[in-house]
Formats: structure tokens, sequence, C-alpha cells
């Protein structure tokens, strides 16, 4: 009999070395990251509002007082334009807002030509014109709430929103 328990322990350990010797790799950051980003990234439907919202980026911001487009804001109207080329059941809606700063009617009208000029730059670059549409908030959809210039910046903006029921 003690012939086998040696033959027992033996085994045991065999066994135990076998199984510790199929570990797996160390995850470093790097390795972490790209498995949440890709777990992240399969779950937003393609065509869907969050794939605009994450992959394209739907806000772009102006100037005090403006309402033409910067130059680094064309990049995503460019990204928004070829998603909407992609899904052409896709209706949306530029929204326009403003800073708190001026009257009610001021930044209502402002704020409909800062949608306006989003959309007359997408129908530029080949986005057909019933597929937009505009509505001004002015300054009565802040995102930001506090009296300074970096978050009065963050209000001048123009949202394109996907259209309720339009997506493919």
């Amino acid at each position: 009999m003690h012939h086998f328990a040696k033959t027992a322990a033996a085994l045991c350990s065999v066994l135990l070395l076998v199984g510790c010797s199929t570990t797996k790799p160390p995850v470093t950051p790097s390795s972490a990251a790209a498995s949440t980003s890709s777990a992240v990234q399969s779950s937003i439907v393609p065509g869907s509002e969050r794939d605009f919202q994450v992959n394209v980026g739907d806000t772009v911001h102006f100037d005090y007082n403006k309402y033409d487009l910067r130059d680094s804001d064309k990049a995503i109207l460019q990204r928004q334009a070829d998603w909407l080329k992609r899904y052409p059941s896709v209706r949306i809606t530029v929204q326009g807002n403003c800073d708190e700063r001026g009257t009610r009617e001021y930044n209502l009208a402002l704020g409909a030509r800062r949608a306006n000029s989003v959309k007359e730059y997408l129908v530029s670059l080949g986005v057909s014109m019933g597929r937009v549409d505009t509505i001004s908030y002015g300054k009565e959809r802040p995102i930001c709430s506090e009296s300074t210039e970096a978050c009065w910046a963050q209000n001048r903006r123009a949202v394109t929103a996907i259209a309720a029921g339009a997506s493919s």
C-alpha cells in the first residue's frame, strides 16, 4: 500500500505541474484596452444613433457670436456626410445652440443660423436637403451651466441628431 501512496503522490505532482504549464499570458494594459475597446465596438450597432455619435461625431462648435464653420469641424461634417451616404434612409435634425449671453430672441436667431450653416455644408457634400431638418434651441439647452468662457464654448454648438424612427 505504501508503494501505491507514493505512486499516487507522484501522479498528482505530475498532473499539478502539467496544469501549471498552461498558464495564460499576463494581461498588459494595451491588450486589456484592446479587448475592452473591441467589446465596446461590438456592442454598437452599425447605422444606429450610437454608431453615429461614437464613431462619426455629432457635435460641432462655433466661436462667440459666429455661425461660420471652423476648419477643424468640417472634418466631422465630412464624416457625417459619408455616414449618411452609407445609410440613405436616415433623416437628421441639426440642433443649433448658443451660450447664455444675449437675449432669448437673438440666441434663437443665432442658433438657427448655426443649424442652417451645418445643413448647407452637409448638402454641399452630397446629402439630400430633404433628409436634413433644422431647429434652434437658442440658449435653452445648455450642456454646461457655469458662467465661464470654457463653459460658454461648449454651449455654442450644433448637434446632428438622428430623427426618431428614421434609422435603417
